[in-house]
């Protein structure tokens, strides 16, 4: 798999069904040097993230960015900076690109947020599988929701 020889092609309930890459996976695509692709998934990471350090998505030409009380350099997506924001309220998954480096998620929103799954029930500060809550552009609250299922 880490050679790009085999992929998954489907699941049976959690189990993985493996094949070869070529069967799997689009072949008739253009073919990319080692330096075209990490800047395509730089250009990529940018993208997805928003905003980042440029060591996280180097090579991808971001624009120099700013971000009030937060030192240090960071870049962001330029095709963002004309964009319109519209917000929105939602609950993230805790791999939410926006929350999955907890660093950044810490420094850009002064929100401090961990998975607590595998922290002994006694040292959980929120819970087993906390979510973040979105407000707009800003990180607001923490949910644990729990499901009932009753017969």
């Amino acid at each position: 798999m880490a050679r790009g020889e085999i992929a998954v092609s489907s699941r049976d309930g959690g189990q993985r069904v493996w094949d070869l890459a070529g069967r799997v996976l689009p072949v008739d695509g253009p073919r990319l040097e080692a330096g075209e692709a990490m800047r395509a998934l730089a250009e990529r990471r940018l993208r997805a993230l928003g905003i980042a350090r440029p060591k996280q998505v180097a090579g991808a030409g971001g624009e120099p960015a700013e971000v009030e009380g937060v030192p240090g350099e960071w870049v962001v997506d330029p095709a963002l900076l004309e964009r319109p924001f519209a917000g929105r309220t939602a609950i993230l998954s805790p791999f939410d690109r926006l929350v999955y480096d907890r660093d950044r998620t810490l420094a850009l929103f002064g929100f401090e947020y961990h998975l607590e799954m595998y922290v002994p029930v006694a040292r959980r500060r929120w819970g087993y599988y906390v979510l973040p809550v979105l407000d707009g552009d800003r990180l607001v609250a923490r949910v644990d929701a729990k499901a009932t299922v009753r017969a």
